[in-house]
């Protein structure tokens, strides 16, 4: 019994490798960065959002996710951004938009480690008094190192563990690589009343389709392929107690897809909006159900979302999918008019 109870044992465990090693191949190549809290990393959504904020000068952020925490292979991800406006006191009806972003993901047993910065800029336009279209552009460099030393790998297999003497036969030749990254957006602002807003964008990432690979590149030929991604976002002032964000982010990339809605809420704690209470739901099909709090102090905004697993992963994890931080200062400059806004605000 008890050699049965082993052999039992010892096949749930390279079952459940079988499916961990599968999983980190398939986002390690068809995923790029991704956040459950897209409206919180504008840069990253879209390049276009670079000075999008009508209602302050400057905005400073920065996020931390550790997704499948429960799991001997989590992701860690972790990005600060930041933007700032320019020009608004030459032009009546535009003004430019410029920020940079930094980016570093950890995944997987080969600690595969991401590390990218960009620089950001885009010009904003009104078209009359009751919309604005923007459009952007970044580019940066991508680094990506791996532990090759960790893998283990199916011919290694002794039957009772992996023997690291034996060779691989795998054909790596780089431990580290890097490459340029060129990404581009538009989005299209609408403001019918200073009670409503509506927002749309597109973006497209890796323009250039950089050549990414670990092996010997005349053995492959391996691109980034091109990754697009699109959102709709709206904001309703209900009274002066309430605002709410419903809005939806779709991304497609080598055949993989993302899907992420639901809607955010503000609730006035104060006379003049200096302190408000955030609450979130959203869904992303066959994968994640998301809730998100938050509160925001005067020019700060902190939130918390944490993603349950609905798909069969959760057989293995738990239903613990993500956590994820967000947290951003908005800021005006001293002696500075602000540009009048019809944004909802309290």
């Amino acid at each position: 019994m008890g050699q049965n109870s082993n052999h039992r044992k010892l096949y749930r465990c390279k079952a459940l490798m079988g499916l961990l090693l599968l999983l980190a191949m398939k986002l390690a190549t068809a995923q790029d960065l991704h956040f459950s809290q897209f409206m919180h990393n504008p840069l990253l959504t879209n390049p276009a959002n670079t000075g999008f904020n009508p209602d302050f000068d400057y905005r400073i952020g920065g996020s931390f996710r550790n997704q499948w925490w429960g799991l001997p292979v989590p992701y860690k991800t972790m990005s600060v951004w930041g933007d700032v406006q320019l020009m608004r006191d030459k032009f009546y009806s535009g003004w430019l938009g410029v920020g940079g972003m930094l980016l570093r993901d950890v995944a997987g047993a080969g600690n595969l480690t991401s590390t990218k910065g960009y620089a950001s800029i885009a010009w904003h336009q009104e078209l009359g008094l009751n919309s604005l279209i923007s459009g952007g552009f970044n580019i940066g460099y991508a680094a990506k190192r791996i532990d090759i030393a960790n893998f283990k790998w199916e011919n290694q297999w002794n039957g009772r563990f992996f023997d690291s003497n034996v060779p691989s036969g795998e054909q790596f030749r780089f431990s580290q690589i890097g490459y340029l990254d060129v990404q581009a957006g538009l989005n299209y602002a609408l403001f019918p009343s200073d009670r409503v807003y509506l927002n749309a964008g597109v973006s497209i990432m890796h323009l250039n389709r950089p050549r990414e690979s670990f092996f010997d590149p005349a053995l492959t030929d391996n691109r980034v392929p091109v990754r697009y991604n699109g959102f709709i976002n709206a904001s309703f002032k209900i009274d002066d107690r309430w605002i709410i964000n419903p809005n939806i982010y779709y991304s497609t990339q080598a055949g993989a897809s993302e899907l992420v809605g639901g809607m955010m809420a503000q609730y006035n704690l104060s006379e003049y909006g200096e302190q408000q209470l955030i609450g979130g739901a959203y869904f992303r099909p066959g994968d994640a159900a998301i809730g998100m709090v938050g509160l925001q102090w005067k020019d700060v905004r902190l939130t918390f979302s944490y993603d349950a697993t609905t798909s069969q992963l959760r057989q293995f994890n738990n239903g613990n999918g993500a956590i994820e931080f967000s947290l951003i200062k908005f800021g005006t400059f001293s002696g500075r008019t602000p540009r009048q806004s019809r944004c909802p605000a309290f």
